[in-house]
């Protein structure tokens, strides 16, 4: 019964883009975007730090305070995904953004290039 319990164990929360902008507006959580360089410097939502999935599964520490609660975001959801579940097991306070920043800038939410000017997502 423990194995059949591991498979369906939920992991990590999943929160909207609207959410995640309103978690992390005030400074209360970090939002940790995880794509690669070329995507995060293309565009990314203004005060995300940026640490790739890459990085993230070879053990990189984060690069924000340890005792805030971080929102993974990527282009779609699907990476932000997995590095939720990597943070979890780190006993990370985590949630990803289902959609990811295409979903974020659908919302209207700013999204800015590596120079703070209007950027686009790769």
């Amino acid at each position: 019964m423990s194995c059949l319990k591991s498979l369906f164990r939920r992991g990590p929360g999943r929160v909207s883009a609207a959410e995640a902008r309103r978690r992390t507006a005030d400074g209360a959580a970090v939002l940790l975007d995880v794509r690669d360089p070329s995507e995060w410097q293309a565009g990314h939502a203004p005060g995300a730090v940026h640490l790739p999935l890459s990085a993230l599964v070879d053990g990189a520490p984060l690069p924000a305070p340890a005792d805030r609660p971080v929102v993974v975001i990527c282009r779609s959801g699907n990476r932000s995904r997995r590095a939720a579940r990597l943070l979890a097991d780190r006993r990370v306070p985590v949630v990803d953004v289902i959609g990811g920043i295409t979903a974020w800038a659908a919302a209207g939410f700013p999204v800015r290039d590596r120079r703070g000017n209007a950027g686009t997502i790769a």
